[in-house]
């Protein structure tokens, strides 16, 4: 049995130690939820975001079934905090759930360069255009299938100004790149950066970057990085920011 936690701090020492900022979200009750095995003494629990699950405490094979309402009918992204939860992800979905190599981004560390970031901002090619993620941009992202994600987790414009942070690149009225709040905690934001398959290998995702990361100084929040292969990685370190480590993820694919 999978139950919403409602008194979030019974869950604090479960997740403690994870460095993860989707999780800070869900316990400082921001956004996302927590579900665990017990609603007064949990010793199992999964922070949920997006389309991602966070899973640690002792292993559940209710908590691994159980589809929230917050993910994606048909899909959801499992984040083991031990190769045991991971072990009993893979047993309990067989070739339904994709093992994945995600990579973490040090949160503690970093060297960011104010000037150079200015200046990968001021490189932006003549004929496209940096705009803040207001609401016409919002609403655009929104439409669109690649860009979604950067704005998916705001249901609605006046949330997204109250809580996100977000830049796009446009040629004229198409946007074709974009770096936004995946999701907000206190402290800061975890990014999200896109680029329309027609116009990568233009340095977009970096001008995009760039700029958000200046706002974020100028606001005093941090801008958290995980990224999903290599290619993230690499444009992570050329921002400044410092690799850590690698991490095991699945891709689970729900319904029968």
């Amino acid at each position: 049995m999978a139950v919403k936690l409602e008194h979030l701090y019974k869950a604090n020492s479960l997740f403690h130690g994870w460095k993860d900022t989707s999780i800070y979200s869900c316990l400082q009750g921001i956004m996302g939820s927590i579900y665990v095995d017990n609603s007064e003494e949990p010793v199992s629990a999964m922070a949920v975001l997006g389309d991602f699950c966070f899973m640690t405490g002792k292993p559940n094979k209710d908590l691994v079934l159980f589809e929230p309402l917050e993910v994606k009918p048909e899909f959801m992204i499992a984040i083991p905090k031990t190769k045991t939860w991971g072990d009993l992800i893979e047993n309990t979905y067989g070739q339904r759930a994709n093992k994945i190599v995600r990579y973490a981004i040090k949160k503690d560390q970093h060297q960011f360069d104010i000037p150079k970031l200015r200046q990968a901002v001021l490189s932006l090619k003549d004929g496209f255009s940096l705009e803040e993620m207001n609401e016409e941009n919002y609403e655009l992202c929104k439409s669109l299938e690649w860009s979604f994600a950067m704005v998916s987790q705001y249901e609605t414009y006046d949330k997204y100004q109250q809580l996100g942070l977000g830049y796009v690149i446009k040629r004229g009225d198409l946007i074709v790149a974009g770096a936004s709040s995946y999701s907000t905690y206190l402290d800061g934001i975890e990014i999200e950066i896109d680029t329309h398959e027609d116009y990568r290998r233009n340095g977009f995702a970096y001008v995009c970057a760039a700029r958000l990361l200046l706002e974020c100084f100028t606001k005093n929040k941090y801008p958290s990085w995980d990224a999903h292969n290599e290619i993230s990685v690499a444009l992570a370190q050329k921002l400044g920011y410092i690799f850590d480590h690698e991490y095991d993820a699945y891709e689970i694919y729900l319904g029968s």
